[in-house]
């Protein structure tokens, strides 16, 4: 879940109208609930900024090989001051935390992004984060053959797929 919602987040500003779908605080409020996190939420400006300067730094991901992410992630953790514990609360069974209790929305974005990347790592699956065929949108192919190639967000796969049949028409004459 954390790799969608960080792929979500950075999509927020490569949608193809170029409009920032994070412009505002009742935007992220959205985001918030869709993504399902929990803990501290100001619904303020300050935190919007915050979040927007995550969400530029997670792009990075998507644009650095293993190797190089390895480091973005090690930074990320640090940053975070990150320390894995297991916590249950609201509608959720034990699962792990890594960030401390009330850390901002920005800094459990970037801890918990950090944290499903390790395994991303170390699986050796560092492939799977893509960049749209389509678009600039970025994207997590957790598919079971690894042959996602086009994002949700802007419409690709739809496009390409009608650029196809059209092709395919042309040629029949």
């Amino acid at each position: 879940m954390s790799l969608h919602a960080a792929a979500a987040l950075v999509n927020t500003a490569r949608m193809r109208d170029g409009e920032d779908r994070l412009g505002t605080v009742e935007a992220l409020d959205d985001f918030y609930d869709a993504h399902d996190y929990s803990g501290t939420h100001t619904h303020d400006e300050a935190e919007l900024t915050a979040v927007r300067e995550v969400r530029d730094g997670l792009a990075r991901l998507w644009r650095v090989d293993r190797d190089e992410a390895v480091g973005l992630v090690n930074a990320m953790l640090l940053e975070g001051r990150a320390r894995p514990q297991l916590v249950r609360h609201d509608h959720w069974d034990w699962h792990l935390h890594a960030h401390a209790p009330g850390a901002a929305l920005a800094t459990q974005i970037q801890v918990e992004t950090a944290m499903a990347l390790i395994d991303v790592v170390r699986a050796g699956a560092f492939d799977r984060l893509r960049t749209c065929e389509g678009c600039e949108a970025v994207l997590v192919d957790l598919s079971r053959n690894s042959s996602r190639r086009f994002c949700d967000v802007n419409n690709c796969g739809n496009r390409a797929h009608v650029e196809a049949y059209r092709a395919r028409r042309s040629a029949r004459g």
